[in-house]
């Protein structure tokens, strides 16, 4: 196997900042990059080589005017599968003769990575808060779920039935009553069994053979058979995440994900081997981002080392071998903070912090998707079994956004009860500030009533007559 060529950044050189910048935006979705194999589809789909975000605002906007029969011409166009509508929608029986001959020791991990994840997505769902002063006012924070949410599984290399748990399961902690399932009609998704077997076992029963852009689209506005949702989530590729990002304020979304990424951070502690395979194990989803960061110099040839010997060994390793070269770095810092300054610049969606204190390393980062602490945490626990959603925030955008909780599932909605005592106290600070802002209205409404000592119960009215019966 040849030497592997994996870029190197010195966090002393003049050019330093650049090129972490470029290193952490290189997926960013308003880049708007098309490759050639995107450009070739574009022309022979529209007609002309659109950009991605113009083919996507092209799918969206024909699913919204045309419906199904837009969602199906581009599945046919896109996916290279002619489905008739009654195909689209995945019958009860294919699900529970799915579910019958998946296998026992798959099922058996399923329930129990559904236990994880349900245990502690239920320990962060938030209550109703209520503040009451005496005889005065009550203000509440009340928490409703939505009433029908959209996954998107991808279905692109391999079958995902983690991401199914990773997006359902929050869900259901949070009460959603109409969970819609949309994944590619390929052999990796509406047609594979673990993944159907996998909706049978988490009780979903509306699942549609229905990928890309036009999934999104279908399921934000509505088409033939399938009502529009609430909030789509769940991860896909640049034409899933752009699809996300216009049909947002449509519904509401979980973020707009790019491709897999990694930082590990490390000191001299940190054995080479478990270092080198945290980084394949992002780079072989390929495309992923896999960078190490460290301060320990002699770190850097002894990842190089172990990765070209673990690359060797893996089925993927070539694959993850052109992601390590084209999207991987090894990044030196002349000391601990400046590798902890370099971590939180790039905001990675995962972080590994392999130190000899990785506790005291995690007080000073404030901007990642999910930390693994220790030798002994890799990512790979968190994306599949541990609890927590391995739906993430990528391309730096872990500065502002978070990972999915069950409590993106929840409106929240403030509640306001004022006594005639209460808004007399209150009545003043009002009137003041709505009249600063020339709102007369808005002051007029609330002087009336804390001015008015009259009685407040009015007569009830009487009963209307009720007409009697027509003689025929």
């Amino acid at each position: 196997m040849p030497a592997l060529k994996l870029r190197r950044i010195d966090l002393s050189a003049n050019n330093a900042a650049a090129q972490i910048l470029k290193l952490r935006d290189q997926f960013r979705t308003d880049a708007d990059i098309s490759s050639a194999a995107s450009k070739k589809k574009t022309l022979a789909v529209f007609g002309e080589a659109l950009s991605p975000t113009r083919a996507v605002e092209r799918i969206c906007s024909d699913v919204r005017e045309k419906g199904l029969s837009a969602a199906l011409h581009y599945t046919e166009q896109f996916d290279g599968i002619k489905l008739k509508s009654d195909q689209l929608k995945v019958k009860p029986a294919e699900l529970a003769e799915a579910h019958a001959n998946v296998g026992a020791d798959f099922l058996e991990v399923i329930k129990q990575i559904r236990y994880n994840v349900v245990q502690f997505q239920s320990g962060l769902l938030q209550r109703d808060a209520v503040m009451p002063v005496s005889g005065k006012h009550e203000l509440t924070v009340r928490y409703r779920p939505l009433k029908r949410v959209g996954v998107y599984c991808p279905g692109g290399a391999a079958a995902y039935p983690s991401t199914l748990l990773m997006t359902v399961c929050p869900a259901q902690v949070a009460g959603v009553e109409q969970i819609v399932v949309c994944m590619p009609p390929n052999a990796t998704g509406g047609y594979n069994r673990e993944m159907l077997a996998t909706c049978y076992e988490l009780g979903i029963t509306e699942v549609y053979r229905l990928g890309g852009a036009q999934a999104i689209a279908a399921m934000a506005y509505g088409v033939e058979g399938i009502k529009p949702v609430d909030m789509i989530v769940g991860p896909g590729n640049q034409y899933v995440a752009l699809a996300k990002k216009h049909v947002f304020g449509q519904v509401a979304i979980d973020c707009i994900a790019g491709p897999s990424e990694v930082v590990v951070l490390a000191d001299y502690s940190a054995h080479p081997d478990y270092v080198a395979l945290d980084l394949i194990a992002q780079a072989e989803h390929s495309p992923g981002v896999a960078v190490l960061v460290t301060w320990h110099e002699q770190l850097l040839e002894e990842i190089q080392d172990a990765l070209q010997k673990r690359l060797a060994k893996l089925s993927r390793g070539e694959l993850a071998r052109e992601s390590l070269e084209r999207y991987g770095a090894l990044v030196f810092a002349p000391d601990e903070q400046a590798a902890i300054d370099c971590t939180n610049a790039l905001a990675p969606e995962h972080l590994h912090i392999q130190t000899k204190d990785p506790e005291a390393i995690l007080e000073r980062i404030d901007s990642a998707g999910a930390v693994f602490l220790g030798p002994f945490t890799p990512v790979a626990v968190g994306d599949y079994a541990a609890g927590p959603s391995h739906v993430l925030p990528t391309g730096g955008t872990a500065r502002f956004a978070s990972g999915l909780t069950t409590n993106d599932f929840r409106k929240r909605t403030s509640v306001m009860h004022f006594t005639r005592n209460g808004l007399k106290e209150i009545a003043a600070d009002v009137i003041f500030l709505a009249n600063k802002e020339g709102l007369t209205g808005h002051a007029a409404s609330v002087e009336l009533r804390a001015n008015d000592n009259g009685p407040m119960n009015r007569p009830k009215p009487k009963p209307d007559k009720v007409p009697a019966a027509s003689k025929k």
